[in-house]
């Protein structure tokens, strides 16, 4: 049997907006839209009720805004993967969506071409990042105070090159390491910084000076 389609879910508070990112992600037979959203209260509503594998999230909406539904959706038991869809590129709410464990994010001026390949990446469990946009968003950000967790130098190292975008098998080349290597270090970087995915990671890497701007 032909593997199930990714189960989309469109929250925005433009309906052009949702019906625009339906007739795209529904043209692709590994996608299906299940269901849109106007708010972020429906939007954890239908995540709880639907089940989706992806939520493309607004991030500004009225009264429950997307950074937290984001929070409440990812709190849920086997939560989603958020994909935050945004009209601004340097919006700081995307930086705390992104904190919260947002997946990656994407503008809304994007192609449809971008836009399904997005989607397809965080349904897999990868991570979206865009360095240099990433970059410019945590520099609107003060860098926390607290200390920062204890990383060994090939973790800072691993970390780095993570936040430059390279995946482990390009990780493990640059060091000259094995992959599963690379993983363990990933791993391990992950559960120190409590990241939930990459993006997370370096999110907070970059707010806790382990990442250089």
């Amino acid at each position: 049997m032909p593997d199930a389609p990714v189960r989309v879910l469109v929250a925005d508070d433009e309906p052009l907006v949702r019906s625009g990112l339906r007739l795209i992600l529904d043209a692709e037979p590994d996608l299906e839209v299940v269901g849109e959203a106007g708010d972020g209260a429906r939007a954890v509503e239908l995540t709880r009720a639907l089940r989706p594998d992806v939520v493309c999230m607004d991030v500004r909406m009225p009264g429950v805004d997307g950074l937290r539904a984001t929070e409440l959706v990812l709190r849920l038991p086997d939560p989603p993967r958020v994909l935050v869809v945004t009209t601004f590129e340097h919006d700081g709410y995307v930086l705390d969506a992104l904190t919260a464990g947002a997946s990656g994010f994407l503008l809304k001026r994007a192609g449809a071409d971008e836009m399904v390949q997005a989607v397809r990446t965080v349904a897999v469990g990868q991570s979206l990042l865009y360095p240099q946009a990433l970059r410019e968003l945590v520099r609107t950000r003060p860098r926390a105070a607290a200390g920062a967790p204890a990383l060994t130098p090939r973790e800072r190292e691993v970390l780095g090159l993570v936040a430059e975008g390279m995946t482990n098998a390009e990780i493990a080349a640059e060091l000259v390491v094995g992959v599963e290597t690379v993983r363990t270090h990933v791993a391990s970087v992950l559960a120190k910084l409590g990241a939930r995915d990459r993006t997370q990671a370096v999110v907070l890497g970059y707010r806790a000076g382990l990442v250089e701007l």
